[in-house]
């Protein structure tokens, strides 16, 4: 089967299209011919080798969800699962092929109207959305701000802390376009990058939703209302530095206000497939939009990389063998 590698990490040149061998499931795993694969923020951050202490080693077969139709089970795996649409979670990593492996415990079942790209563009982004704003406590009546609100995380972050209630959702971005586009999708404010840019935003927000990280997070901290809550769910610009805590402390002591990280490895399996197949279900009636910024066959994966480097990318971009 044809197989993208990272043969050297740092820039998308890198990546290599070649051949590896069709895999067998093992116990408590399943085989998908891949229909469409997710191509994320994760995969350039660890393409570019900036996600420092996790050991990937060159040969490394990036991304981490597919989505496609069972083709072989384990031997302990109920065979009726053969010939389902699923979506699967492959690990860090194993993804970019045309047939992919996964344990069973993370595969969704599709619905009938949902297609495999828009279930990879929503898959993993939405419920670290759903989870993130569960962490930080989101509750009606809230502000929201959502740095780097463009990409698939962020725009379901929008979504769902509209649908959650939120007195205002305000986000940054890059560009007027991408504003006009959030707001479409329910966003009040559009900021620039710095955070500023809206005379009319509110000067202070309950809950911040990061996805951007790197050295512009304690800032960030900054924008926070007494008892306000940011949350770090990603870093597309590097890890924040690491005093940012700091910024907690001293004049804003009486602030009572706090900093945490999500990642959905905290996330009981069970209630994970829960909420995917709740948000499946949404997406497949139109309550909830997988935005889709370009559709490239596998052998482009570095084409994809390239557009994601530039920063061009409105919502996700999705692979297909």
């Amino acid at each position: 089967m044809r197989a993208v590698t990272i043969e050297r990490f740092g820039d998308p040149s890198g990546m290599t299209v070649g051949y590896a061998p069709a895999p067998d499931p093992g116990p408590g795993q399943v085989v998908i011919r891949t229909e469409a694969i997710g191509v994320g923020g994760v995969d350039a951050v660890i393409r570019r080798g900036t996600l420092g202490g996790w050991g990937f080693e060159p040969g490394l077969v990036p991304g981490s969800e597919v989505a496609g139709t069972v083709t072989a089970v384990g031997a302990d795996v109920d065979g009726s699962w053969v010939g389902r649409r699923v979506w699967a979670f492959t690990g860090v990593g194993g993804g970019y092929v045309e047939q992919a492996v996964a344990r069973l415990d993370d595969v969704v079942p599709l619905p009938e109207d949902l297609s495999p790209v828009d279930a990879v563009t929503l898959g993993s982004s939405a419920p670290v959305a759903h989870f993130a704003l569960a962490h930080v406590h989101l509750a009606p009546g809230e502000s929201v701000l959502v740095r780097g609100a463009a990409g698939s995380i962020g725009i379901a972050a929008v979504e769902l802390a509209v649908r959650g209630g939120a007195s205002a959702v305000a986000v940054t971005t890059s560009s007027a376009e991408r504003g006009e586009r959030l707001r479409e999708l329910g966003a009040t404010h559009v900021l620039d990058r710095s955070g500023g840019g809206a005379p009319d935003a509110p000067a202070a927000y309950d809950v911040i939703v990061d996805i951007v990280g790197g050295p512009g997070t304690p800032d960030f901290i900054d924008r926070l209302a007494p008892n306000g809550r940011l949350v770090v769910v990603g870093a597309i610009a590097g890890m924040p530095p690491a005093d940012s805590g700091a910024r907690l402390l001293g004049g804003a002591f009486q602030q009572s206000r706090s900093l945490a990280t999500f990642s959905l490895d905290t996330v009981p399996r069970p209630a994970l497939a829960a909420v995917r197949a709740t948000q499946f279900a949404d997406a497949a009636r139109g309550d909830l939009h997988a935005v889709v910024h370009d559709v490239l066959p596998l052998d482009r994966a570095a084409d994809a990389h390239r557009e994601m480097d530039a920063g061009t990318v409105f919502g996700r971009i999705v692979l297909v063998p």
